[in-house]
């Protein structure tokens, strides 16, 4: 299941930059993280992909998603300035952000490079 993040559920879950200056990951499983708007053509393509991701990977990757809209603080964190933006969150590795809507063989490509996640076999 695709959660929605607030800057607190945020803080938690993926980096608590209130109390630290360098990147710390409070994750314990690799995550992604959809900066979107319901405004967002773009970024209504990649939110079935993500639910469908979500289902595949389930127990393997957090999907998270953010607006962009209601969480302001939290997209200038990371300079959000076209949307969707996509951040690959590694649990032991500097997070990549990617723009656009990726298709879904992109996720994967990244799943398994970036995030180090093999395809659970069906």
């Amino acid at each position: 299941m695709v959660e929605h993040l607030t800057k607190e559920t945020f803080k938690e879950k993926v980096f608590n930059f209130e109390q630290n200056k360098e990147w710390k990951f409070e994750g314990d499983k690799p995550a992604v993280i959809d900066f979107y708007a319901d405004w967002c053509g773009p970024c209504k393509q990649v939110a079935p992909v993500l639910e469908e991701l979500s289902g595949e990977y389930e127990g393997k990757v957090n999907i998270y998603k953010i607006d962009t809209e209601s969480e302001k603080e939290l997209a200038g964190m990371f300079g959000i300035q076209s949307i969707p933006s996509l951040l690959f969150i590694p649990t032991d590795a500097e997070p990549q952000m990617a723009m656009g809507a990726l298709p879904k063989e992109t996720f994967e490509k990244a799943f398994k490079e970036v995030l180090k996640v093999e395809k659970p076999a069906a």
